[in-house]
């Protein structure tokens, strides 16, 4: 797994100047790749914040959590029912869905953590399953099961309805003060967002309590042999991630009023797993690149079906065109999982610090002639002194 390196102050700051530009011109930027539209630009925004939350666990104290998507889902059902009770602001949206998430994963965090390694995992994943199947059984008086939670034209809004007159029979969207959460303006909200998470999990890290969340996944069994206690470090850390999983789940209902237990299934929790090995795990900006990997690959590379393939094609032979098309329809359209997978399977075995320790490499490669040059430089200046 990659180390965070050792940095001063000033590049921390650069550091955060530098991604605050780069998502907030991503409109830009993506336009190049084929990502320039709002919705995709939301889940880049969205997932990479709950990459950074889960992250903080993970990355910096080594517990392996399976059952994040239980605190995404209830992220989500949170804000819509703001949505339909109070008001159709994002703000108390917003703050409900951080609330219960750290609420729930308080409670998950202080069973499972009695535990370490892959009972903690698994201890994790089942309450994510139990999470999931309460949704969409059990308590469908809350979660409405299987259909989702959405909004209704007859919900109270008390807080709308009591300041604002109601609109006719049109259904209220969601709004951040009157400017409506769709489109590009989602997009920066949810950018806005990942910039104040970033910067928190930044200061996170580089603080005391961050080392010592690095001390634990050093080695947590001398510093319990020492007497020092490491389930409460280990215990916010849990909270604390959860509370960026609910973030982000109600990120994801303001940006489409809708919660469904689908979002607290074990799919989607081995997805920010993988999106955060991808990246690399225990640093800042890995989390936040292997989530935009996977979603570009899931939204850019699916959208290639056979009739897209038939037509990049249609310039080679007959026949040829076909097999050509064939073959790349294994890896795009319905088989991007397999590029995917590739992808994955060589990150793991040439960099398992993931893409971020490729970065590093570069720069330690395009820096060494500069090291070397210097070190010549100094040895040969003594020489010139003494003749």
């Amino acid at each position: 797994m990659a180390t965070t390196p050792q940095t001063t102050p000033n590049q921390d700051r650069l550091l955060f100047v530098l991604f605050a530009a780069a998502v907030l011109t991503a409109p830009l930027w993506a336009s190049v790749i084929g990502a320039g539209y709002p919705d995709l630009l939301q889940k880049f925004a969205i997932f990479g914040i709950l990459a950074i939350g889960f992250n903080i666990l993970f990355g910096l104290t080594g517990y392996l959590s399976f059952g994040h998507a239980a605190f995404l889902g209830i992220g989500s059902y949170a804000a819509v029912w703001s949505f339909k009770l109070f008001t159709v602001n994002a703000l108390p949206a917003v703050f409900f869905g951080m609330v219960f998430a750290g609420l729930f994963a308080l409670v998950i965090g202080y069973i499972s953590l009695r535990r370490t390694g892959i009972y903690f995992s698994i201890l994790t994943l089942a309450f994510a399953q139990m999470s999931y199947n309460l949704a969409y059984s059990v308590l469908t008086p809350i979660t409405n099961g299987e259909t989702g939670l959405t909004m209704n034209q007859d919900d109270p809004r008390f807080i709308d309805n009591l300041f604002f007159a109601p609109e006719g029979n049109a259904l209220p969207s969601t709004n951040l003060f009157g400017i409506e959460m769709t489109g590009f303006s989602g997009f920066y909200f949810c950018a806005v967002v990942l910039i104040i998470a970033f910067y928190i999990a930044m200061r996170i890290s580089r603080s005391p309590f961050g080392m010592m969340l690095r001390a634990i996944k050093s080695n947590q069994n001398r510093m319990n042999y020492t007497g020092f206690n490491t389930r409460p470090y280990a215990l916010t850390a849990f909270v604390i991630s959860g509370v960026y999983a609910g973030l982000a789940g109600s990120l994801m209902a303001v940006t489409d009023p809708l919660a469904g237990a689908e979002r607290m299934q074990w799919t989607a929790s081995g997805e920010v797993v993988l999106m955060t090995i991808l990246g690399g795990a225990g640093t800042l900006l890995g989390p936040v690149l292997g989530a935009g990997i996977i979603k570009y690959f899931e939204n850019i590379f699916s959208a290639y079906n056979a009739q897209v393939l038939e037509r990049i094609f249609d310039f080679l032979p007959d026949g040829i065109d076909h097999a050509a098309a064939s073959v790349a329809g294994l890896f795009v359209g319905e088989g991007w999982h397999l590029t995917l997978g590739l992808v994955f399977m060589l990150i793991v075995i040439f960099l398992p610090g993931g893409v971020m320790e490729g970065f590093t490499r570069l720069r330690a490669k395009f820096s060494k002639p500069t090291v070397e040059s210097s070190s010549s430089g100094s040895t040969t200046s003594p020489a010139k002194d003494s003749a």
